[in-house]
């Protein structure tokens, strides 16, 4: 399977190639299930704790400021009232 570079990805001398994917996430049943453990596991030990009534919000407290992180499929919604936390939160999750 190929795809184009992804914007910001993109080699300017070599604009005209695209990439090969050597594995394919959606193909595989057990994907979603695996993406989301392996996002669990990263923002668990960056110090985000899981809200038990929905297992893809997560909460964190920065500096007297609450962040919140909601999942739906592969998008990500990045709640705060404070643009700083929000771009260190992205930075973090780059």
């Amino acid at each position: 399977m190929y795809m184009l570079q992804i914007e910001g990805c993109l080699v300017p001398e070599e604009k005209n190639k695209v990439c090969k994917l050597k594995k394919f996430l959606y193909c595989l049943k057990q994907a979603p299930k695996q993406w989301h453990e392996k996002f669990d596991g990263v923002v668990l030990s960056d110090g985000f704790s899981s809200v038990s009534m929905d297992k893809c919000v997560y909460t964190k407290s920065i500096y007297n400021e609450y962040v919140i992180i909601s999942l739906y499929i592969n998008d990500m919604l990045v709640f705060c009232t404070n643009m700083n936390v929000v771009h260190r939160t992205k930075y973090f999750l780059s």
